[in-house]
């Protein structure tokens, strides 16, 4: 019963994000697509309370994972797909986060049994890179390319500070040693990785990476 009140809080929750994205669209498109990307990892809190099985637990990453490609091609969803003027449309960025959910699910709740290093993983995702672009636009900075991604000294840093800090909350929390060393390694890794993938594939290398440093590391 608890697997199933599970999978209606998290439809509840989904929605209310979905709903309330549409307030940040007055800010722009990109500004909205953000503020999902953020809140939507949030989901992962919600997955540790609730789900014992790994099956209830899989349903919704797997669900939007088809969800995203089919919004992505008929720009169903609308609040969270970008213009289409917009330089990077092709990206399946929304997709690879759904994917990025279902593969650290599988990991984490199956054989790892460990779902708060999954929870690193999505946190980096959702609150690094998600905030890494937030403040990478609305302050200036020098901005430089890596290939074709263009990128700033504000969001790269946003990015490194943010993944930092939850790297030294986990570290910290499962009594790691070496924690400042371990969170500074991985938080520098990770603002390479977000700063060279393409085509929003930053939601896979990025959630994956840091889940699978974090657990070579504790």
């Amino acid at each position: 019963m608890k697997n199933v009140f599970g999978i209606l809080v998290s439809v509840i929750f989904i929605g209310i994000v979905m709903l309330s994205a549409r307030v940040f669209e007055k800010a722009g498109k990109e500004a909205s697509r953000k503020y999902m990307h953020i809140m939507l990892s949030n989901w992962w809190i919600i997955a540790m309370i609730f789900f014992d099985n790994i099956f209830y637990a899989c349903l919704m990453p797997a669900l939007f994972v088809v969800i995203n490609y089919l919004s992505y091609k008929k720009n169903i969803i609308k609040v969270m797909e970008r213009d289409s003027e917009d330089e990077n449309k092709e990206s399946l960025g929304t997709v690879y986060y759904a994917i990025s959910l279902l593969i650290l699910v599988i990991l984490t709740f199956g054989p790892i049994n460990n779902p708060l290093i999954g929870l690193c993983g999505i946190a980096v995702m959702g609150y690094g890179d998600g905030l890494a672009a937030v403040i990478g636009q609305s302050i200036k900075s020098p901005e430089y390319r890596v290939g074709k991604n263009k990128k700033t000294i504000a969001g790269s840093l946003a990015m490194f500070l943010v993944t930092l800090i939850i790297l030294l909350g986990f570290f910290t929390y499962n009594g790691t040693s070496y924690v400042i060393i371990k969170s500074l390694l991985i938080a520098i890794l990770m603002t390479i990785i977000e700063a060279v993938s393409i085509k929003g594939t930053d939601n896979i290398t990025v959630p994956l990476t840091t889940s699978l440093l974090v657990l070579l590391f504790i």
